[in-house]
């Protein structure tokens, strides 16, 4: 086979192309990123490997917007699309951003399989497609009323996945995360944590009132429920499938871990901004019901708590080399 994946050295991608690597032994793997979010040295364990010995592997830095693409997806047989732009507050200030990186950037990739016959897609998608959730778990088939521009151009992604897979013969997974959290990540709150206390030990800025709950997922987890979600033997040409963690944790108590793994003493004084959401478009409370996945037998290893602390203390880690 031969597999390319966008967005291949950021936080999630890079995982998952470790797993490629790993499992998907004498096969072509390509990577486009144009490395805005993503790191090279998430690479560098493939960049100079001996096409002979296990799969080979290239790399290009490619704007998925801005540079022809087409080409690349010759001979491809599978596709994972996780070139985006994942940071949901920057909707509010760049109304563009989201659809141009993430729903024009999509468009893009799907009319190179198009072009090339690509009939296999995996995309990553997210929570907040749901909006504010009345039912919590929520199941895949809650419907979805975004209130974020990030989760609106997530959706409208789906919607051209699944018009394309039913229009041109192709398949995809679709996979709606929770926050998934854990070493090689460059923002969201545990970051912003281990920032803000690195340049203010005394006091610690938490955006809303800290009630925030939400379902946190280690990236282990999350890149062991994508692969599992290719046991679904369905006929359907689009699998939906949620991933996140069976309970929940408070953005004080995030602080709090944060603060413990940092050692800083005495605790910082926590500052809220105040309010139910810690931005416009933020959902106070999420929690995903992965019942689906459970069925095909993926279980997740760590809670909440425990992903965010194991997240903590890489991101801390990393932070000293």
């Amino acid at each position: 086979m031969k597999i390319l994946v966008t967005g291949g050295a950021g936080f999630i991608g890079s995982h998952v192309l470790d797993r490629l690597m790993s499992d998907r032994q004498g096969h072509e793997i390509v990577v486009l990123d144009n490395l805005s979010t993503g790191n090279i040295r998430f690479l560098s364990p493939y960049m100079d490997m001996d096409a002979n010995v296990g799969n080979s592997f290239q790399f290009h830095k490619i704007d998925l917007l801005a540079d022809n693409i087409v080409d690349f997806f010759d001979g491809v047989d599978e596709v994972w699309h996780l070139a985006a732009n994942p940071e949901v507050r920057i909707g509010a200030e760049d109304t563009r951003v989201h659809l141009e990186q993430n729903v024009i950037a999509t468009h893009h990739v799907l009319e190179a399989m198009r072009a090339r016959g690509v009939r296999r897609m995996i995309f990553t998608s997210t929570s907040t497609v749901y909006g504010e959730a009345d039912k919590l778990p929520t199941p895949e088939e809650y419907h979805t009323r975004p209130i974020s521009l990030y989760g609106a151009s997530k959706l409208a992604c789906e919607a051209l996945i699944c018009a394309y897979c039913h229009t041109f013969e192709m398949h995809a997974w679709i996979y709606r995360f929770a926050n998934v959290v854990g070493r090689r990540s460059s923002h969201g709150v545990i970051h912003d944590f281990i920032e803000k206390i690195r340049s203010n030990p005394r006091e610690l800025e938490i955006l809303g009132d800290g009630n925030q709950t939400k379902s946190y997922i280690y990236v282990d987890d999350c890149i062991e429920a994508m692969f599992t979600g290719f046991k679904d033997s369905s006929a359907d040409k689009v699998h939906i499938f949620n991933i996140g963690t069976s309970d929940t944790i408070s953005v004080k108590r995030i602080a709090e871990i944060v603060c413990e793994e940092m050692q800083v003493s005495p605790m910082p004084e926590f500052k809220f901004t105040g309010g139910k959401r810690g931005w416009r478009g933020d959902v106070p409370v999420m929690l995903l019901d992965t019942m689906k996945l459970n069925k095909l037998g993926w279980r997740q290893r760590y809670t909440s708590e425990e992903a965010v602390r194991k997240a903590a203390v890489d991101l801390i880690a990393d932070g000293m080399e």
